[in-house]
């Protein structure tokens, strides 16, 4: 069927809701997705998105194969316009893309363990999103009225919705906060886990690797880039964690505690996601790409002084330094498949950004989509991100592979959407957690290099750890 061209229903809402306010509205329809830029900055920090009961749902299974596929399948018939003058995503795919896709993209071996076994995607098509500008602190709901093509149809359709949408806004979420009730999967027993090893900093909290094992990880890592196979690789350690509550609540003390302006919550049904990214991977937005890598941690600290000491330590680390302009070449490579090879540059180099447990370098690598390629064929050329693989890419996800114990998952892929007018915004999936089966799972890790020093590399995976296990409690 031919779709007929129909400019979307807007409503702006007065007076604006708290993104917050609005999540705890909405979090109990099926596959809510909250986009939230909880540490609001007007430069990466400015729009929040939610959205909730999808007309669609796209669920990719590891042995499917390349999810990718059946996105660009699912999106194709569905194209319109965005409305100038709102925030960028106006309704579309939003959802998952797993680290684990890495191995539709690449030959690479399975992880030696993955108790999980989660979607490599998920995506939900939505036709209804609330959008929020917190600069101006306006919000809208968009309706479209897909699946529907025919024009009457879908203006009917698309102000049912929003009719629902808005309704549901108006209702104040009860006390305990219910989320979508659907059949979880049962809790995975201890015994069915990878190997776990207790940690100090709660009685409760495991990982999937001893301190010593770490240290030896690393080493490793280091004997490969001395042998000239690698320049750097990024490892983790995948903590573990009962689950004490629900989802929601743990993300809404995440959000509070550990505020970045890549956050994310997403109810896949039988997993959620619970992130507090500070880490763009792709945005993609009237065919002008940007990704903005970090590499370079330290710790915050509660003496402004150490503060400021630690973030210049970190401004003039040769080691730090050299693990971003690494990152930063591959990912010029990586843009440079699908962007006019002359338009790929270095917009910001090793710039110091703070957050509420850590400081990081971060850069920011920007081109021009060549004409012809769309926003997934940028996500093929660059997933997943070299900032949590490491240089080159393949060789590190093969040494990630050989010694990290467990499947990542959710960890080191993206969260984020495409939309019907063919924009793209991704996050990298770190400072996340993954309710599953019983468990909170978060790995952390690091980028290893020649100059690493393997204490410091693990001490560094708690320190990125901090934010999270406070929102345990």
């Amino acid at each position: 069927m031919v779709m007929e061209n129909m400019t979307p229903l807007v409503e702006e809402l007065y007076p604006p809701p708290e993104p917050d306010v609005a999540f705890r509205r909405l979090c109990r329809l099926p596959y809510c997705i909250f986009l939230d830029s909880s540490l609001k900055d007007p430069r990466l920090g400015r729009f929040s998105f939610l959205a909730a009961d999808p007309f669609d749902v796209i669920r990719v299974s590891p042995e499917y194969g390349d999810g990718l596929v059946e996105l660009t399948r699912r999106m194709d018939s569905m194209r319109a316009a965005s409305i100038p003058d709102l925030p960028p995503f106006q309704g579309g795919a939003a959802g998952l893309i797993s680290y684990d896709m890495c191995r539709s993209l690449e030959y690479l071996p399975p992880p030696s363990i993955d108790e999980f076994r989660l979607p490599v995607l998920v995506c939900g098509i939505y036709d209804v999103v609330l959008a929020f500008d917190h600069q101006t602190n306006r919000a809208w709901v968009i309706s479209h009225g897909f699946p529907e093509m025919q024009r009457e149809r879908r203006e009917r359709r698309a102000a049912e919705r929003l009719r629902q949408i808005s309704s549901q806004l108006a209702v104040d979420p009860p006390v305990d906060i219910p989320i979508h009730q659907t059949s979880r999967p049962q809790a995975l027993p201890v015994g069915e886990l990878a190997a776990q090893f207790s940690v100090g900093h709660s009685a409760t909290l495991t990982s999937n690797l001893r301190a010593e094992q770490y240290l030896k990880m690393v080493e490793r890592a280091i004997e490969y880039i001395c042998a000239g196979d690698l320049f750097q690789v990024n490892l983790s350690q995948r903590l573990l964690h009962p689950s004490t509550d629900d989802s929601v609540s743990l993300y809404l003390r995440l959000r509070h505690r550990n505020p970045a302006p890549f956050s994310g919550y997403f109810d896949a049904e039988d997993f959620q996601i619970v992130s507090a990214s500070p880490e763009r991977f792709l945005q993609l937005r009237d065919g002008l790409v940007e990704a903005r890598p970090i590499k370079g941690t330290r710790p915050r600290t509660v003496s402004p002084e150490a503060d400021l000491y630690a973030g210049e330590d970190l401004e003039n680390s040769e080691k730090d330094l050299a693990e971003n302009v690494m990152i930063v070449d591959l990912l010029r490579n990586d843009l440079s498949r699908v962007c006019r090879p002359d338009t790929v540059s270095v917009a910001q180099l090793c710039e110091l950004e703070t957050y509420q447990f850590v400081q990081h370098l971060v850069s920011a690598v920007t081109g021009k989509l060549n004409d012809g390629h769309t926003a997934v064929d940028l996500i093929r050329a660059a997933f997943p991100g070299g900032s949590v693989t490491g240089a080159p890419k393949v060789r590190a996800m093969e040494v990630i592979a050989e010694l990290e114990p467990t499947a990542r998952g959710p960890y080191c892929g993206s969260l984020g959407y495409l939309g019907f007018d063919g924009s793209l915004d991704l996050n990298i999936l770190i400072r996340t957690m993954t309710a599953s089966r019983g468990w909170w799972q978060f790995p952390v890790g690091g980028g290893i290099t020649a100059q690493s020093v393997p204490q410091r590399e693990y001490e560094e995976t708690w320190h990125k750890a901090e934010g999270m296990i406070q929102a345990l409690r």
